[in-house]
């Protein structure tokens, strides 16, 4: 299964939804496909320009590491040459903490993975897993 251009859209709309029930700041999402390429994104109104790369680095490390954000963290902090060796890899583009999301199909293949900043990482990865739980998916945080 791949992740489609109307999830994706489908995943920025539920999770910007959950930001705003929560009461969060304007948060910036992007979603990518299993290849790491950019499928979506949307910045709220008031989110801090640099947003887009945040949010993909998040999801990006995620995605091509086949590790959510907070495995990544703690990969990070137990191992933080790995990640800085993984970083170089990638150009810098990986952001090793929570809110990047992997997304899984119902067979638990990697299909995407998202990446939500704008408020604490911790409330990123929630407004995230409850956008892809909405549209039928897994979320590894």
């Amino acid at each position: 299964m791949a992740l489609s251009l109307r999830r994706a859209r489908t995943i920025i709309r539920k999770a910007l939804e959950k930001g705003r029930e929560m009461e969060l700041k304007p948060l910036s999402v992007v979603v990518l496909d299993a290849g790491g390429h950019v499928q979506a994104f949307e910045r709220e109104d008031g989110a801090a320009p640099g947003r887009f790369a945040i949010a993909h680095g998040k999801a990006y490390g995620s995605v091509m590491l086949g590790m959510a954000g907070t495995a990544q963290m703690a990969r990070a902090e137990g191992q933080a040459y790995f990640m800085a060796a993984v970083n170089g890899v990638y150009g810098g583009q990986v952001i090793p903490v929570p809110g990047g999301v992997l997304v899984r199909d119902k067979k638990g293949t990697v299909i995407g993975a998202v990446g939500v900043t704008g408020d604490t990482s911790d409330n990123d990865a929630t407004a995230a897993l409850a956008a892809i739980e909405a549209v039928g998916l897994t979320g590894e945080v």
